[in-house]
């Protein structure tokens, strides 16, 4: 009989639906896993390979079953073993009865069994995950359950001296509290219903991601598959009947309660098995060809605990013309031919004949056809490195060049595990077939390392000698992709424990690729016999050997949260910047909904320009969580950080379950000042220092949950009186601009318009700077000044005049011109704008002899005879008179002091150059030079030589 066919079959249309979610599609060679490449060249030296520690596997191998478990108790905060685990699927507690299979007659008749609490849920909690996927599948998981069971009755004390016998009972126990659970008995003890299927393939794998990520559209569509007199499941029933008994075998002693618990309900789900007839249909997935082997499976399992021979006559019994009637019938139809069968295949998930004559071997050992059936197979499948017992029989399974038994491409290495398993077995109750447990030594070898690959298809065997292993199995867990995508990440974000992954072909060859599930799959059923065969090969080979202590290692710690920015875009008035916060948790995955980040900015350019962050137009451009979950960010800002002008906006996604990355992108804009000038600069922003076109991660968004700041550093609060920055240290300079008014009938008026420019880098204070118009006043002894419009504002214009003590043709009198401190800043290349003035006196006025007054002058253009000044020094024109000059006052500060001497000193030497009106102070001997003998009178004023420079 030959079940090549089983394997392919498994979850098909599911992996290529992968396949195609991947961006790929398979070949079918990858499918089939048995063409290697023409290139394929085995690594130098494989055969030398010898690190061989059965401890070390068995101890690691229970560890991927950590790594499947389904429900709460699954989170490393609930007593799992993996850090890198969380619960997930706690909704199995309560699917909804609308999707289940079961009907509206059944439960119109059972629903108070069903549902007791009247809730409209069943819990089906709990169970392990099939493979890489989400779906606990029905005949795979009682497999499962029983041949790790069967492994630990066999070699139980393998499990204690590697110091696993509690891990190993955490597993059994979690497969069998599941299956008690799902399983509904009346008033009676007769099963009316068994859940044995959580979940739907053909959904679940459209999702590549970890289960405690597990989509809620899915979780709260998720259905349950109930096997009822309606729509039976004898196969699948049968097979957890197994399970449960080899739990009663195993805790009747430690547990006699618990274990009389299982065998109740082995023994009501076998006869609800017989009674009703009909394979599982496991939405196609995982289905079965036939029953029989199922329930023989459970029958022998039923006799070796209860010792009732019925069990047995339900296997062998024949009618009175020699044809089976029982089980056997499927495979062997009569008893007066040949009354043998051959069987080529190996223990499996729907091929449990395998096991079925070891366990009637076992204990019907006088039984010749039961003996020989159960060592034919293993003989056979050795390809001859335990021979036959029958010298001419030469038939034989072929093996690889390297000599391995590739009993089928998809996942080889669980059923050659499984023939291991069956090998030792054997051995274990037929000692003198030592030739049993070599050949099973040498497989795992293999598996181990010593093959033609160079690495060990154990995932994780020899980590800490730092050997090689299958990198990439074929798990969404361990990979961790939080884009659906089984290429990214490239490498796993976690090791599978003990993972068995797929396998070679017959040719040897192997693809360590996520993508590659032939070759790289990894399954619950996978590791079931691998198990057993691990502890049997350390009670006959390993003993001494030792497991790795303090197992599992803690994983290298990594960020969780953090922001990732680039710049998008960035202009003389506005910057784009977009942000990327992440939740990347993995130890364990979980979404997080209180998350928050800042964006720090400073608008000292603005404050300088006399606006303000009212002067800030701040929007987000983008915001992937409206099209993630139609549910935008909260913007809080902006806040006031420090008197330097320092701001932040905040960006809080608190309530939004957020796993991987949200983008978001946000835009300042500055507006104009009111000379229509924008002072917008990013280079001050605490928050895109060092940002450029490409995303990298930063600490200057600090990334906070729930409050708490997790990631990066909140910007430093700055002192104006110390910032940090460099200031612009280029003298503030402007240019004056004069338009002679209109002529004015009344003869005593002077009417002319102004406007100021700041043609330096740095602000200016308006009220620093002083305009002179200079003017005879003509015998008036009283002048007035009005402003007559101003873009600042007229009332923060200001006239006063001065008479000249020592007057001069065209200039007697100068009317000075300034501003009030209300009148703000003149930012960089800003201007007043025009600004209208007139001066009144009480007598006529003779314009042509004003020193500042030309009437050519018609449009606002350059006169420097009107003359400007900031802070007392002259910045712009030229002076009529120089009035109010303190010689020696260099700098003009008011005082004589050793800084005007360094300054006259710099200008003698040519290290620098002195305005017109500092010439005119540093020639304190008046002979309109500046030299060494100035600088002598100075340096004798300053020691106090000389008290003046008359």
């Amino acid at each position: 009989m030959s079940r090549v066919t089983k394997g392919r079959k498994k979850r098909l249309s599911i992996l290529l639906a992968i396949a195609l979610l991947a961006g790929q599609i398979f070949s079918a060679v990858s499918v089939s896993a048995e063409a290697p490449p023409a290139t394929f060249t085995p690594a130098e030296g494989w055969e030398n390979y010898n690190y061989f520690n059965f401890a070390e596997a068995l101890q690691k191998s229970l560890y991927f079953y950590d790594a499947e478990k389904c429900g709460e108790a699954a989170g490393y905060d609930k007593g799992g073993k993996l850090e890198w685990r969380g619960s997930c699927h706690e909704a199995d507690a309560k699917i909804p009865l609308k999707y289940t299979n079961l009907s509206a007659a059944f439960l119109e008749k059972y629903k108070g069994l069903i549902d007791p609490d009247g809730d409209g849920t069943v819990d089906v909690h709990g169970g392990f995950h099939d493979a890489g996927d989400h779906v606990r599948f029905g005949l795979p998981q009682s497999y499962t359950a029983g041949t790790l069971g069967w492994g630990f009755y066999e070699f139980r004390d393998s499990y204690k001296a590697i110091g696993e016998e509690e891990h190993i009972i955490d597993i059994l126990k979690y497969f069998t509290d599941t299956f008690l659970r799902c399983s509904y008995l009346d008033k009676d003890g007769n099963l009316i219903a068994f859940c044995y299927m959580v979940g739907e393939g053909d959904v679940d794998h459209c999702y590549w991601g970890p289960p405690e990520l597990y989509p809620e559209e899915y979780q709260k569509t998720r259905p349950a598959d109930f096997a009822t007199a309606e729509t039976p499941g004898s196969d699948v029933c049968a097979s957890t009947a197994a399970a449960l008994c080899t739990s009663y075998l195993n805790f009747k002693d430690s547990e006699p309660e618990y274990a009389e618990k299982c065998l109740k309900v082995a023994k009501a789900m076998y006869e609800f098995a017989k009674k009703y007839r009909g394979k599982a249909a496991g939405d196609g997935y995982y289905t079965s060809d036939y029953d029989e082997d199922e329930l023989a499976w459970a029958a022998v399992w039923l006799y070796q605990c209860t010792g009732n021979m019925d069990y047995i006559k339900d296997i062998d019994s024949v009618d009175e013309k020699g044809n089976y009637t029982g089980y056997m019938k499927r495979i062997i139809p009569e008893t007066y031919n040949t009354n043998t069968w051959y069987n080529s295949w190996t223990h499996c998930w729907d091929a449990v004949w395998a096991g079925t004559f070891l366990k009637l071997n076992e204990l019907l050992p006088d039984n010749e056809l039961f003996n020989f059936i159960a060592s034919w197979n293993v003989e056979y499948l050795s390809g001859g490195d335990a021979k036959h017992k029958d010298p001419n029989d030469h038939n034989y399974y072929k093996t690889s060049p390297a000599g391995y038994t590739m009993i089928n491409g998809w996942g080889s290495a669980r059923y050659n595990t499984a023939a291991q398993l069956c090998a030792l077995v054997y051995m274990k109750h037929h000692p003198e077939r030592t030739d049993f447990g070599e050949w099973a030594k040498k497989e795992m070898e293999y598996l181990m390392g010593r093959n033609p690959m160079g690495y060990s298809y154990i995932v994780g065997y020899g980590y800490e000698q730092g050997l090689p292993f299958a990198h990439h199995p074929h798990h969404r867990a361990a990979h961790g992709s939080k884009t659906n995508s089984m290429n990214d990440p490239v490498e796993h974000r976690h090791i599978l424990w003990g993972a068995l992954s797929g396998g070679p072909d017959s040719s040897d060859y192997h693809i360590d690729s996520t993508t590659e599930y032939a070759y790289n799959e990894v399954a619950v059923d996978y590791n079931a016999a691998f198990v057993g065969a691990l502890a049997g090969l350390y009670k006959y080979y390993g003993q001494g050997q030792k497991p790795i202590a303090n197992f599992p290692p803690k994983e290298p710690r990594t960020d969780d949260y953090y922001c990732e920015a680039r710049v998008a875009r960035e202009t003389t008035d506005s910057t784009q910047v977009v942000l990327k916060i992440h939740n990347e948790s993995s130890q364990p995955p979980h979404y997080e909904t209180g998350m928050k980040a800042r964006y720090y900015f400073n608008i000292k350019e603005l404050l300088k320009s006399g606006q303000d962050i009212d002067d800030v137009i701040f929007s987000i451009e983008y915001d992937e969580q409206i099209s993630m979950q139609q549910d935008p960010i909260k913007l809080t800002g902006p806040f006031k950080w420090d008197e330097a002008g320092t701001y932040y906006y905040e960006f809080d996604w608190s309530g939004s379950k957020i796993y991987g990355d949200r983008e978001l992108q946000i835009s300042f804009r500055a507006k104009q000042d009111p000379n229509y000038l924008t002072h917008w600069d990013s280079s001050n922003d605490y928050s895109k220092k060092n940002l450029t076109t490409t995303y990298a991660v930063t600490k200057n968004i600090p990334v906070y949950l729930d409050g708490t700041l997790v990631y990066g550093e909140e910007a430093p609060k700055l002192d104006p009186s110390t910032d940090p920055e460099d200031p612009d240290n280029t003298p503030p300079s402007i240019s004056v601009s004069y338009k002679c008014g209109t002529a004015d009938v009344m003869k005593n008026t002077i009417r002319s318009s102004i406007n100021i420019k700041n043609t330096g880098t740095v602000p200016i204070n308006l009220s620093d700077i002083k305009l002179r118009y200079w003017f005879t006043n003509d015998g008036n002894q009283q002048n007035s000044f009005t402003c007559e419009y101003a873009a600042l504002g007229s009332g923060n214009v200001t006239g006063n005049f001065s008479n000249i003590s020592s007057p001069v043709p065209g200039a007697d009198t100068y009317c000075e011109i300034g501003f009030t401190s209300a009148a703000g800043k003149l930012s960089p290349g800003g201007s007043t704008g025009a600004i209208p003035f007139r001066i009144e006196g009480a007598s006529d006025y003779d314009k042509t002899n004003d020193y500042s007054y030309d009437s050519k002058m018609t449009e606002l253009g350059d006169n420097t005879k009107m003359t400007g000044y900031i802070k007392g020094e002259l910045k712009y024109g030229v002076e009529p008179v120089v009035v109010n000059i303190k010689l020696g006052d260099v700098d003009g500060s008011g005082t004589i002091d050793s800084i005007d001497f360094a300054l006259m000193k710099k200008h003698i030497l040519g290290s620098t150059q002195l305005d017109s009106e500092s010439k005119i102070r540093a020639d304190v001997n008046k002979d309109n030079e500046v030299n060494s003998i100035d600088l002598a009178l100075l340096k004798k004023y300053l020691l106090g030589t000389i008290s003046s420079f008359s």
